[in-house]
This record gives structure tokens, C-alpha cells and sequence, in this order.
């Protein structure tokens, strides 16, 4: 009987591998990168999580549409789209690869280390995050940190994220979010410009103004601070506009012209002398501060130290805004 059974099973086995061999699946990569871009309905966000180019991840999702025969995605001048085929794989892929990766998770070895990961927009990585990072590894050498820097709105749980800097309104703050500091903007320019006081007509129409490219934040951007200041009808020397915040400040040091600086990110280079303020802090943007999110259950110990150094910084930050 035990014999019969085995043969049985061998044979149940060996019909299942005729109807539906492995060979015929698909290759992991392109399912993976087909559900990167699919998640975040962007190539150009899918690279970067899956630390690829966006030409790399473009032809994976063409080798995949040529290996299936079909369609996957409608491809916009800025946008895409899945097809119906796209989404029913989508649904069936997204749900697979999440299991594999909570199964793989649960399999590393325990003396494996696993970084702590933290998202970011790009501006606060670059001019707020990055910059204090040597500090944490001096005083936590046994903790790595990977910074998956970003504009989008990740989902924590989702993306296998740890911690998240958000810059929000507060009726948008996920509940348990900490509050870091607030918002307060001041004219800022290297000192080499020689510029003592921006808030005069005749050293507006002398200078260069730094511009931030994105109109749903106008209280970032000149027009809303020279009508506040009643300098609206005045015209600068020329204006200089960048689509990311970390680029209009590096114009700034680089002695292009005159930023806003958001105080609780240019700080320190003022401090250093770096960069020097120019005109007067305007009041704090109402409603609107820097929120540390948490990952909902995580029980880390290591994720736990890195928030509470990140929280110890922002009280810093607060001292010197006082």
C-alpha cells in the first residue's frame, strides 16, 4: 500500500509538471519589475526602489509584454496605465511577490543584519537627514541605515519601510505621527553676494531670485512672499526656477542668486557661514510641519533608537528656531 501510494503521488506529480512546467513561467526580474512600476505607476519610482535605471526597468516590462504576448501597460507622455491583462497580473503578481518576500524575510538568518530604512522627500534627505548622519553612525556604529529618498507618499507596510519624514498639513498627519518642528522661511544668499536686505526695491531689481518650481506649494515660492512684502510690482534681475528644493539651495551656496530658505533645513549654513539671511523670517506656515511616522506594529529595537535620535535632532532644530 505505502508503495502504491508513493507511485501514486509520483505520478499526480509528474502529470502536474506536463500541464504546467516551471519553465513556462515567466522570469522573476520581469514580474518583479513589472509590479515596481505597476505599484507605483511610474518607472521612474520603480528604478529607484529597485535601484535600476529607468531604461533597465522599461525594457524589463517590454521583455515581460513580449515573453506573455501581450500588452501590460499604456505608456503616456507623463503617465501610464495598465491594460486589463496588466492588472490581472498585477493582482495575482503583487499578492505572490509580497508573500515571497514575508517568507524570505522570515528566513534570513537571526545574526543577519537588516538596516534600518527610512523615506524622505528629496530636499529633506539631502539638506536635513544626510547631513547628521555621520553623527548616528559615530554614536551607533552596529546599526545600518538605508535612505530611500523620494517625493512620493510611500506606504510603510507596503514598501518594507521602517520610518518616514513627511512634510504635511495636520489634517493629513497618519494617526501615532510625531511632530518634529514647524515651518519658518527667510531669504537666504552666500555671503559673497554681499546683499544686506532683500526687502528694498532697488536691491530686489538687483538680484537673482531662486525659485522653486511647484505650484501646489505656493507659500515656497517668491510670488507669495514679495506680495506679503509689497514687492510684487517690483522686477527682480531675473529669476532662476528648479523642480526640487535641495537644487535651489545648492544654487544658493553656489552664490546664483537669493533663496527661501526653509529655517529648519538652512540652519545650519547659516550657522557655519555658509549662506547668510538676507530679510526678515516670515511667521510659521500655518498648518503646515515636519511629521516622523513609525511603521505601525514595528517592535525593533534599532528601529526604535534611530527615531528616538531622529526626534533628539529635531529638539536641536527647535532650540536654535527659538
Amino acid at each position: 500500500m505505502f508503495h502504491m501510494r508513493r507511485g501514486n503521488v509520483k505520478d499526480e506529480q509528474g502529470q502536474a509538471a506536463m500541464s504546467d512546467p516551471l519553465s513556462k513561467l515567466p522570469p522573476l526580474d520581469l514580474v518583479r519589475g513589472f509590479v515596481a512600476v505597476a505599484r507605483r505607476m511610474s518607472f521612474t519610482h520603480a528604478a529607484e526602489d529597485l535601484f535600476l535605471t529607468q531604461s533597465a526597468i522599461s525594457r524589463q516590462v517590454r521583455n515581460l509584454e513580449e515573453f506573455l504576448g501581450t500588452s501590460l501597460v499604456i505608456r503616456r507622455h507623463r503617465a501610464i496605465e495598465l491594460t486589463d491583462d496588466g492588472m490581472r497580473l498585477f493582482r495575482c503578481a503583487d499578492g505572490w511577490l509580497q508573500q515571497l518576500a514575508e517568507l524570505t524575510a522570515g528566513m534570513r538568518r537571526a545574526d543577519e543584519r537588516r538596516p534600518v530604512t527610512i523615506t524622505a522627500s528629496l530636499g529633506v534627505t539631502s539638506l536635513w537627514l544626510v547631513p547628521r548622519l555621520g553623527g548616528f553612525q559615530s554614536a551607533h556604529p552596529s546599526i545600518d541605515v538605508r535612505v530611500a529618498a523620494s517625493n512620493k507618499i510611500a506606504n510603510l507596510e507596503q514598501e518594507d519601510m521602517d520610518l518616514a519624514i513627511r512634510y504635511c498639513r495636520n489634517a493629513a498627519v497618519p494617526a501615532g505621527a510625531i511632530r518634529l518642528f514647524g515651518e519658518t522661511l527667510v531669504p537666504v544668499a552666500h555671503p559673497s553676494l554681499k546683499i544686506s536686505h532683500i526687502e528694498s526695491k532697488s536691491a530686489l531689481a538687483k538680484s537673482i531670485l531662486l525659485d522653486l518650481d511647484e505650484p501646489q506649494r505656493p507659500w515656497l515660492q517668491w510670488s507669495d512672499w514679495l506680495s506679503a512684502s509689497r514687492l510684487d510690482k517690483v522686477k527682480p534681475k531675473g529669476v532662476l526656477r528648479f523642480n526640487q528644493y535641495d537644487q535651489v539651495i545648492h544654487a544658493a551656496l553656489a552664490g546664483h542668486g537669493i533663496a527661501l530658505g526653509r529655517l529648519a533645513l538652512v540652519q545650519p549654513m547659516l550657522q557655519r557661514g555658509q549662506l547668510a539671511a538676507v530679510g526678515k523670517r516670515t511667521g510659521q506656515v500655518a498648518d503646515f510641519a515636519y511629521w516622523l511616522i513609525i511603521r505601525p506594529g514595528q517592535a525593533r529595537t534599532e528601529v526604535h533608537e534611530f527615531a528616538d535620535w531622529i526626534m533628539q535632532e529635531a529638539q536641536l532644530v527647535n532650540a536654535a528656531l527659538a
